[in-house]
């Protein structure tokens, strides 16, 4: 698989895993499918589940192509957001086959949340918990979580967006025939089964385990409870504009291939 995790915590503070990227090509290949429409092939390509090959259309090429182009190659913060936001999702499906995770947005800045997962008891049919993710493509890892998510985090904890969390839920929910969807949505408001999912590009400042504690630093200030609420996930890449840059190129050269194998 194209991506391999090694565990990471502190405490009872959070608890996470460092990814390492082992197969550029692969990992482009699997966006690539992603950016053309064809995210539930990869989802059965990364369960290791039989699926047929199917051929993606000239106007599917053209959109993937837009997704994964920056529209000026000097600011590249839309194009590589979305990127990561594909890259996160591909690593919780390998993370966590059991759950139902929100397929990943088809719109650079997309304003509603980067990712959901919700996890359900298999015998009771209850919500066992809903996470709620934000992933971050950056240079400044620690401002952006110190300035950006652990407010948004905090927000999240007093109830901010729960119609938009319902919603996303509930339409995620509705895959599992003979589910108790009202009873399972009024277990989403009860705050322990809320957890959240911060995962973030870094550097050689924070790609330590010193540098990780200094990296998620107020995690249990910004959302309490049991440590299993509070999940940070790393991937520590030398020069992230370039290699963003790099997969999404090998990103539309192998959605290329797979028109030109279908005409």
């Amino acid at each position: 698989m194209p991506i391999s995790f090694v565990p990471i915590s502190d405490k009872k503070l959070w608890t996470g895993h460092d990814w390492t990227i082992e197969d550029d090509d692969k990992l482009a290949e699997l966006v690539a499918r992603v950016a053309l429409g064809q995210y539930r092939h990869v989802q059965r390509v990364l369960a290791g589940t039989n699926c047929s090959e199917f051929a993606p259309s000239p106007t599917a090429f053209e959109g993937a192509k837009k997704l994964l182009t920056a529209a000026d190659e000097a600011k590249p913060w839309h194009r590589d957001g979305w990127l990561f936001q594909v890259i996160s999702w591909i690593a919780a499906n390998l993370q966590s086959e059991d759950a139902l995770i929100a397929p990943p947005q088809m719109i650079h800045a997309h304003k509603g949340f980067d990712g959901l997962h919700v996890h359900i008891d298999d015998t009771t049919g209850h919500v066992l918990s809903v996470v709620i993710c934000e992933d971050k493509a950056t240079g400044d890892p620690r401002g952006m979580i110190r300035d950006n998510v652990w407010t948004d985090f905090k927000a999240l904890e007093q109830g901010e967006r729960d119609n938009e969390l319902v919603s996303e839920v509930s339409t995620l929910l509705n895959r599992l025939p003979g589910l108790n969807l009202d009873h399972a949505i009024h277990e989403i408001f009860w705050k322990e089964a809320r957890a959240f999912r911060v995962s973030i590009t870094v550097g050689d400042d924070h790609g330590d385990e010193a540098g990780r504690k200094k990296l998620f630093k107020g995690y249990e200030h910004a959302v309490g409870g049991n440590v299993s609420r509070r999940q940070a996930e790393t991937l520590h890449i030398d020069d992230l504009r370039k290699w963003m840059r790099r997969i999404a190129k090998k990103a539309i050269e192998a959605a290329k291939t797979m028109e030109a194998e279908h005409v």
